[in-house]
């Protein structure tokens, strides 16, 4: 799932401060440099050359730890989807002083003013990186569909790469709105737009995290707006998705592994987020599941953007489960409505390393890498905590850029609802700006209320209401 991208004025937050507070991790330990600056100049090159396929990458303007690169084509049966996926372990040698570090970090991170990368640049951004032009070592995942779109075949090895373009959202958009992409480019939205039927078929839950960016207005005040994502990042994402729920099958059946899981949605924080459709005036018809109405949300619609934005707190659970003989009594990640994994973004993400030589040694039938099986368990807190930092950086961010839009607000009246109710007061979701604040006294969940700001610190990063009885 997506992280919520916010962007707040530069100056708004002492953002070096924020990251002592978080413990984010700072320069790279000179001999995790060292070992890096290495691997780039000798990485572990693989014997099978497929640098004659016509990859291509997709991302945001100006990346350059990319990922992925991808190809499609029709067949006699449906669609043959390749995937390749940087091959980070040609370049970190496991239990080496870079391992070690990039152990300690988990992820990257992201801040408004820049990113805290999980690898050093001259790997994760160069060496290691699927660019144009350049011969890579890669993981190539070949996933056969049928034509309705389902997965009939996977397989995945090491191979060198080259990716031919690199392509980014409103390129690829633009081509595809204007008829003149290209056949790769024309299967990924016929293949995604499959994939999307598919997922919705099993109960899946699109979650499609919007930027958020706080603006001024023609009056001059901070207001907070949402940029929602082009149908072709839906598209893209489904093959990522496609990947991890392939892996997932491949280490089910090897019973050796690493998934992503998540249990389903507790029935409180359905309600909650039922009450926060009632407040910002979203429809929810009575008896329609919360993954239907997630799903028909238009993040281009400002409303329909907050609560895409709240919804991700019934992804709480999702954790990582490691197993190594008998299968997870609950595999399933509930948002994808099947067994998942992470494996498409190991220049960014520790995990996917790690799941990626499993399921290389399943497709090959070699015994696991020792290194890879023995860290298997410890992965799982490894993972934890860096996702946990990652939350907590991203909703200071939030909270901040909250604080920003409703600072010159202060004793001014709003409409809301309560969405939380306990001994520690309560919280009201403002109907416009779409906030969430706690507010003082405890108040009937689900009522609609009208609210005082008292407060709005952005320092601290803290909005506070008053209840202003009717």
């Amino acid at each position: 799932m997506p992280s919520l991208r916010v962007r707040l004025p530069s100056g708004t937050l002492d953002l070096d401060a924020l990251r002592t507070e978080l413990d984010v991790p700072g320069d790279f330990p000179p001999e995790a440099l060292a070992e890096a600056a290495a691997a780039a100049s000798a990485p572990r090159l693989p014997e099978l050359d497929r640098t004659d396929l016509p990859l291509v990458t997709i991302d945001p303007p100006g990346s350059r730890d990319l990922d992925q690169a991808l190809h499609l084509a029709r067949t006699q049966a449906g669609y043959r989807v390749s995937y390749a996926i940087a091959d980070v372990a040609a370049f970190v040698t496991p239990g080496g002083a870079l391992d070690a570090e990039v152990f300690r970090r988990g992820v990257t991170l992201y801040a408004p003013d820049s990113r805290v990368p999980l690898h050093p640049p001259v790997l994760g951004e160069d060496a290691a990186s699927l660019l144009e032009g350049q011969a890579r070592p890669a993981l190539l995942w070949t996933l056969d569909l049928d034509e309705a779109g389902e997965l009939v075949g996977t397989d995945v090895r090491r191979a060198l790469v080259r990716s031919t373009a690199r392509l980014d959202y409103a390129q690829v958009q633009a081509a595809l709105d204007d008829g003149s992409a290209s056949e790769v480019l024309q299967l990924l939205r016929e293949v995604g737009l499959l994939r999307e039927q598919r997922a919705a078929d099993r109960g899946a839950v699109d979650l499609p995290t919007p930027a958020q960016e706080v603006e001024v207005d023609a009056a001059g005040r901070p207001t907070l707006v949402w940029r929602a994502q082009l149908p072709v990042e839906g598209w893209n994402a489904q093959i990522s998705l496609l990947t991890g729920i392939a892996a997932a099958r491949l280490m089910l059946d090897a019973q050796v592994g690493l998934l992503r899981t998540l249990p389903p949605a507790e029935a409180e924080s359905v309600q909650a987020l039922r009450r926060s459709a009632l407040a910002l005036g979203v429809e929810w018809p009575e008896g329609q599941g919360y993954g239907a109405v997630i799903s028909a949300l238009d993040p281009a619609v400002p409303a329909h953007a907050a609560m895409l934005t709240l919804a991700t707190r019934l992804l709480r659970g999702a954790a990582y489960t490691a197993f190594d003989g008998a299968p997870p009594e609950q595999p399933l990640h509930s948002a994808v409505a099947a067994p998942y994994a992470h494996c498409t973004a190991p220049l960014r993400r520790l995990a996917d390393r790690h799941v990626g030589e499993v399921c290389l040694a399943v497709c090959a039938g070699t015994p696991l890498p020792e290194w890879a099986r023995v860290a298997l368990p410890a992965l799982v807190e490894v993972m934890a905590g860096a996702t946990r930092r990652a939350n907590a950086l991203e909703r200071a961010v939030v909270d901040a850029a909250e604080a920003v839009v409703l600072a010159p607000r202060v004793g001014e009246r709003f409409d809301g609802v309560v969405v939380e109710s306990g001994p520690r007061g309560a919280v009201v979701q403002l109907q416009e700006p779409p906030v969430r604040a706690r507010c003082e006294g405890e108040l009937p969940l689900g009522e609609r209320v009208q609210v005082e700001l008292v407060a709005a610190d952005v320092a601290k990063r803290e909005v506070r209401l008053r209840h202003v009885p009717g």
